[in-house]
This record gives C-alpha cells, sequence and structure tokens, in this order.
C-alpha cells in the first residue's frame, strides 16, 4: 500500500510525525591530490546528480524543511542544491562538525539537536558512516549508499530529541542511477 494513500485514509499527516532524510553527497573529485579531502569539489557528475536528485525529490511534492550538513565542501555543494530547489532559506541550513566522518551516535547526537518547529529534516554526511547509520536504524538494510542516495524514513515522534528511541518505518530509497525511479507514495 502507498503510504500516500494509508496516510490519508489513517487521517495521519507527515506533520504529525518526523521525517528523515539521510542524503549521502554527490560524487566528487578525485583529480588533485593537492585537495585535502574536507576541501574536495563535486566532480561534473556530482554537479548534475545533486540537482537533479533534489528536483526529482520536490518534483513529487516530498516535503523537507531543514538541512543539517557537514561542513565538508563536497558534503555543503549538495546540500546548497537541495536548498536551491526547495527555496530553504540559509537560517534553515545548518552545519555540523560531527557528520564529517560521523560514526552513528554522531548522527543521533545531531538529530537530537534539530529544533522541533522542523518536521522534514534532511542530513547530509559521507560514506562508511552514512550506510553504517541507515543500517543501525533497522527499518531496511542497504548495501551501500551511493552518491547523492537518498533513505528516508519516518519517526513516530513529535520531538526530535525522541528520535533515537521512537518508532520508525522505513519510507524510500533513492539513487541517481536508479533504473526505474520509485513513487515515494506520496504527493502534496
Amino acid at each position: 500500500m502507498l503510504l500516500g494513500i494509508f496516510l490519508i485514509h489513517s487521517g495521519i499527516s507527515l506533520n504529525d510525525m518526523k521525517t528523515l532524510f539521510l542524503v549521502r553527497h554527490a560524487k566528487s573529485g578525485w583529480d588533485d591530490p593537492n585537495i585535502a579531502d574536507f576541501d574536495r569539489p563535486l566532480n561534473e557528475r556530482g554537479k548534475r546528480d545533486a540537482p537533479m536528485m533534489a528536483e526529482r525529490l520536490h518534483s513529487r511534492g516530498i516535503p523537507i524543511d531543514v538541512i543539517v550538513s557537514s561542513p565538508a565542501r563536497r558534503a555543503v555543494k549538495t546540500a546548497q542544491a537541495f536548498a536551491k530547489a526547495y527555496g530553504i532559506a540559509n537560517e534553515n541550513v545548518y552545519y555540523d562538525d560531527a557528520l564529517y566522518f560521523a560514526d552513528t551516535q554522531a548522527f543521533f547526537n545531531t538529530i537530537g539537536r534539530i529544533e522541533d518547529r522542523y518536521h522534514h529534516a534532511a542530513i547530509f554526511s559521507h560514506n562508511h558512516g552514512i550506510t553504517t547509520f541507515a543500517n543501525e536504524l533497522r527499518v531496511a538494510t542497504i548495501d551501500v549508499m551511493p552518491t547523492c542516495s537518498i533513505f528516508a524514513l519516518l519517526s513516530d515522534t513529535m520531538n526530535w530529541k525522541e528520535f533515537k528511541a521512537a518508532p520508525r518505518k522505513f519510507w524510500f530509497f533513492d539513487y541517481p542511477k536508479n533504473p526505474s525511479l520509485p513513487e515515494y507514495g506520496w504527493s502534496a
């Protein structure tokens, strides 16, 4: 059953819960060995994929109202593409040093600090941490999050601080080279 149909028939709104989008940064360049890992830019594919994936979500009415990103250049550029597609103002885009090579607890800590006025948060980070965290949530299993992939889930809570212990449900997983564009089961 599509999530949107379930939500409509149950009277539940996406604003009655928290939605989380884990986004791995888009493809980055390795061309210059003198550039520090933190400063690596997006390559041409990454520059195409980031706005394409942002628009793919936005065009389906998938809500995002806050962005939290690693401050590494490639994550920032990916997050900025989503902010632009969604028209998210700079004051709703945050950077957290802990998301650069984050472990599971760092993700939980970051999520717990999101203000509760936000319902739909996108977190931009790096592998291997982001794949490990997605699997630690135990809502679905993925081998690896490709660059610019999105792992989405719903959490039955109104408070981000309660996210770690709250019931969670897998929503969707998508990535730039996905051969069959998924229907995310929701439309605005």
